[in-house]
């Protein structure tokens, strides 16, 4: 795939999709935007659906996709919907479009040509349910990035990593300079992420995709998996002393130099830029912890509940429109750290590291995001085991990859 930078006659061409409407309405969204990072991103979407007429009442959820999901679902099911609500890219909405409580976008995704102009086509597929679009993909988020303190291993009197094992045999250093040389928050998915991030990084593309994909327990249970528990061993030794809950304070002891390093999705790059700090100076980046550089393609969607109110119902079509413009898709994605999904769009303000994203994605090395392939009942069971993995230094690697292999074996 290839991202074309546009002209600044075209760019400046392109108006908002919208005229304001007739029936200009507030629209409620709910999401778990909420760190310094995500507030300054998604208040260019309210910037740009408010110039349309309409607008943007923000429900942001504290506390991340665990906390926020079964709220949104609660009031969808209970009769009481937002207009529109934030989930993963991916099958977290399955249920929902199952019992008809979303709105088919198709009319909307053919019109604008969504299936043209989002690149990877796949992640289209991720709102796709039995040949019917019902969500706005809004960004390309991928998890397989190791941040690192350039002050951390400057204080620790080492060099800036170039790969995991790197990062590993660093993390003595940084003790004894009185750092924490990984840091992890305390939220299940955290934990889990690093995990998804160490596999393709330690056992390869194929594996991962045997595992996620293919649900091939001989494969969870075997001597490459076993590799990757080593790693998430030696990430459990290094994380030991990290003692915060959430993914922002985590990353916030990086963006401060009291922690090495911090396994966790380009959503970070946000809380960077929001400190003033810039890349490949302040701080570095290793996409596929510098060992096999790929990302995932998984990100954010926002799905639309039915209403029973015209003037809600349009204005529902006016925000779809309006977070893939390509205006919208820029201002939005510099902010949040993420890629835009439209690959007519220009990305010439991007930083080093979302530069390197950039060409990644380009020459092809990707990998689904395990939202896309695992159901909400399966993640949560990989969250449950690395939480007790990454707090239990008596659960063994081996005892651990033994109850991996299960949980795989059973994902449907």
């Amino acid at each position: 795939m290839r991202y074309k930078l546009l002209t600044a006659a075209f760019a400046a061409s392109v108006a908002l999709p919208f005229a304001a409407p007739a029936g200009a309405t507030d629209l409620e969204v709910a999401h778990w935007w909420t760190s310094g990072g995500e507030s300054a991103a998604v208040a260019e979407f309210a910037k740009a659906f408010d110039a349309t007429g309409n607008h943007w009442v923000d429900a942001a959820i504290a506390g991340g996709g665990n906390t926020a999901r079964p709220i949104m679902v609660s009031r969808i099911t209970g009769g009481d919907p937002m207009g529109a609500f934030q989930f993963n890219t991916g099958r977290q909405a399955e249920e929902l479009i199952e019992a008809g409580l979303l709105r088919d976008l198709t009319d909307i995704a053919t019109k604008e040509n969504w299936r043209e102009v989002i690149r990877p086509a796949s992640l289209l597929d991720g709102c796709t349910v039995d040949g019917k679009v019902y969500c706005v993909v809004v960004n390309i988020h991928s998890w397989q990035w190791l941040w690192l303190s350039a002050k951390a291993f400057a204080d620790a009197g080492v060099p800036v990593p170039k790969n995991w094992d790197e990062f590993v045999a660093a993390g003595p250093a940084l003790e004894k300079a009185g750092k924490i040389p990984l840091a992890i928050g305390g939220q299940p998915w955290q934990t889990t992420g690093a995990f998804n991030v160490l596999i393709p990084a330690i056992a390869g593309k194929d594996v991962f995709l045997k595992v996620y994909k293919d649900h091939d327990a001989e494969a969870a249970a075997g001597p490459e998996i076993a590799k990757v528990f080593k790693a998430a061993d030696d990430a459990r030794r290094l994380s030991a002393k990290s003692n915060v809950q959430d993914w922002n304070q985590a990353t916030n002891l990086v963006i401060t130099g009291q922690a090495g390093g911090q396994i966790m999705g380009d959503w970070a790059q946000g809380e960077f830029q929001v400190a003033g700090q810039v890349a490949g100076k302040d701080y570095f980046c290793l996409p596929g912890l510098g060992v096999n550089e790929l990302i995932s393609t998984g990100g954010d969607s926002f799905y639309f509940p039915v209403i029973d109110d015209p003037e809600k119902s349009a204005a529902q079509e006016v925000l779809a429109s309006t977070m893939l413009s390509p205006e919208t898709q820029v201002a939005f994605n510099l902010k949040k750290g993420s890629v835009p999904v439209r690959g007519d769009v220009d990305v010439n303000a991007a930083n080093d590291c979302m530069k390197k994203g950039l060409e990644i994605l380009a020459s092809g090395n990707i990998i689904p995001d395990t939202n896309q392939l695992n159901t909400e009942d399966t993640n949560n069971q990989l969250n449950d085991l690395f939480v007790e993995f990454f707090k239990t230094p008596s659960l063994t690697p081996e005892e651990a990859q033994k109850r991996y292999a299960e949980i795989i074996a059973n994902a449907d």
